[in-house]
């Protein structure tokens, strides 16, 4: 018995390979991921902050701290909390929006909730004692949840909101941080920390026209509800005679595709290249579970789910959802031997994408329809989409499907959108097109630190990083971040970023007991931990490359922002093994006083 022969396949895997080649190959682009524009210049009103409801009005602050922590999301919250669980009080969040919650700040679209489940996807909840009410909250609820953390460790004393860093350079003598913002401030610091995170800074496609669009328009980080009406929880009362266009169907647009047909009066959906999505199986929280949770069973949880996703099935699989099954199914129970696992895994993966496509056929009436909705791609090349109401809603007679076979819009006019020719006149058009991933760290951070002798954080980004676990680089004393450079990623990225801010905030507590005046890794050290990000990526650019463009590997494609090739360098890479294994090099690390071994400190 052959071992394809073990899998239940539509067609010989050498022809899905073939459709999937074919897929692929369409969607690859000269520009790579430059195709992207930001929302600036003409297009900057879009980036507007439509949430404040009141301006801040103050005089510019000129003061020195011990940490000052750039960013007020999730990455932000945990290091906060996790400097006062060290007792260090002397420290600032500098955040542009209005107030603590990052993505869920910004994203506040119709339908928006968490797609991992919300009791490992949530922070901290051992601390603060909270059970979020649903298997995946909504947007409002984890907003609501940012503010508590907030509010539970003493961070809005310490905000600066409403404010925009604009730079950050060493000063040598004074052996600080200089931080300088929008408002005039001039915040030195001690330590500098950038948790900027990964879904901030919001993308347009770069389609021919699209400056020249006279309806209405917005991102849907940015939705405008005094257009649409309604609200986050309530019906979209003023779209019931408005022709909508959403363009993208990734995760945002799932979610938010059932409410705007439910309130469009016609909605059509642009798609260059549709998501795998499969059931999501929403509940509310049992209240009896609830109360039968023992202290520590939010660790224990997102432990249980970390390790699914690593490969490990363990037993039980308390998450039981989506991305677990995914996880579960790998194929290794049907290799005979070894040397069968690499093939296993693909008939696995395969296997996995047929029953998304037959799940698709049987939800959705119109067959041509169905056809376009259908993924051929690896089941991680895009990340996995749950959702119970999105493909019902193709049966809707409001709603039209335009598949652009994979080449994205034409063009936009004045009136709409352009596709094979065909302009779908629009009042409103929504663009639910992401934010940036792969773009320069610096560009989405809105800066570029400038470290002793004058060397740019980009330029030391284009040599190759220098850093223990991505935390802490040589060249650039005192500087922190968290992020996926030479760090951790996974579909539940909350938590790679909280173990950051755990080991960031040891590593300060010991640097402060030493009287450390900078702080940086040992060269030993830096390379150590470029070769293991090095060796890591085998399995995780094979199958990449194998995907179809997304922003997992950069559209297939690097250019700078001329469009020119640009050199990758797997050393700058996100740690490409299981996801359990990077924190465990934190955990480990820490736990054996790694600092006293790998860090050189200087003192006053």
């Amino acid at each position: 018995m052959s071992l394809e022969s073990k899998f239940k396949l539509s067609m010989p895997a050498d022809v899905l390979r073939a459709k999937y080649e074919e897929e692929r190959t369409k969607r690859i682009r000269p520009d790579g991921a430059s195709q992207y524009q930001e929302l600036k210049g003409r297009f900057a009103d879009l980036d507007e902050d439509p949430y404040i409801t009141e301006k801040i009005v103050r005089d510019p602050i000129v003061t020195e701290h011990e940490v000052v922590i750039l960013g007020g999301g999730f990455g932000g919250l945990c290091q906060g909390a996790h400097l006062v669980k060290q007792g260090i009080e002397d420290f600032v969040i500098v955040e542009r929006a209005g107030d603590f919650g990052g993505t869920w700040y910004w994203n506040r679209y119709p339908g928006c909730m968490c797609d991992v489940e919300s009791y490992c996807y949530l922070p901290l909840l051992d601390d603060t004692g909270y059970v979020p009410s649903a298997k995946y909250a909504k947007a409002p609820e984890i907003f609501a949840y940012c503010q508590m953390l907030g509010r539970h460790f003493g961070l809005y004393d310490r905000a600066l909101f409403q404010t925009q860093v604009t730079g950050a350079e060493w000063d040598e003598a004074a052996k600080r941080w200089i931080v300088t913002t929008d408002r005039g401030d001039r915040l030195a610091a001690r330590y500098l920390i950038m948790a900027g995170g990964i879904l901030h800074k919001a993308k347009l496609p770069g389609v021919p026209g699209i400056e020249t669009y006279k309806g209405h328009a917005f991102h849907t980080s940015r939705w405008d509800y005094d257009y649409t009406g309604g609200s986050p929880d309530s019906f979209m009362d003023k779209l019931g005679d408005k022709k909508v266009g959403i363009v993208g169907t990734g995760a945002t647009a799932i979610q938010a595709v059932p409410h705007l047909a439910e309130a469009a009066g016609h909605l059509y959906v642009f798609q260059r290249t549709p998501s795998a999505v499969g059931p999501r199986n929403n509940r509310d929280t049992d209240p009896e579970w609830a109360a039968s949770l023992k202290p520590g069973w939010a660790f224990e949880r997102e432990e249980n789910f970390t390790a699914n996703i690593s490969g490990r099935m363990p037993e039980p699989d308390l998450i039981d959802d989506g991305w677990t099954h995914i996880h579960r199914r790998n194929g290794a129970e049907r290799a005979e031997c070894p040397e069968d696992l690499a093939l296993a895994r693909e008939l696995a993966d395969f296997e996995r994408m047929e029953e998304v496509r037959a799940g698709i056929e049987e939800i959705v009436k119109d067959k041509a329809t169905a056809e376009a909705l259908k993924p051929w791609f690896g089941h991680m090349c895009k990340r996995p989409c749950f959702h119970d109401e999105y493909l019902p809603t193709f049966n809707r007679p409001n709603v039209t499907l335009v598949d652009t076979k994979g080449m994205g819009v034409d063009r936009i006019s004045e009136n709409g959108v352009v596709v094979e020719g065909k302009e779908y006149e629009l009042d409103l058009l929504i663009f639910s097109t992401g934010f940036e991933v792969t773009t320069d760290y610096t560009r989405r951070m809105g800066f570029d630190p400038v470290g002793p002798g004058g060397l740019s954080f980009s330029q030391h980004i284009e040599n190759g990083l220098e850093t223990i676990h991505g935390l802490v680089g040589r060249k650039f004393p005192n500087l922190f971040t968290i992020s996926t450079l030479q760090g951790g990623a996974m579909p539940n990225y909350v938590t790679c970023a909280h173990e950051d801010a755990i080991n960031i905030a040891h590593i300060l507590r010991w640097a402060i007991a030493k009287g450390a005046t900078t702080v940086q890794p040992t060269q030993q050290a830096a390379d150590a931990w470029a070769a293991t990000i090095e060796g890591s990526l085998g399995p995780f650019i094979e199958y990449n490359a194998r995907c179809t463009p997304s922003y997992f590997n950069n559209e297939l494609g690097a250019t700078d922002e001329n469009g020119q090739p640009k050199t990758w360098m797997p050393r700058n890479s996100v740690y490409g093994g299981p996801c359990d294994e990077f924190l465990a090099f934190l955990r480990e690390w820490r736990a054996s006083n790694g600092e006293e071994r790998d860090l050189e400190i200087t003192t006053d």
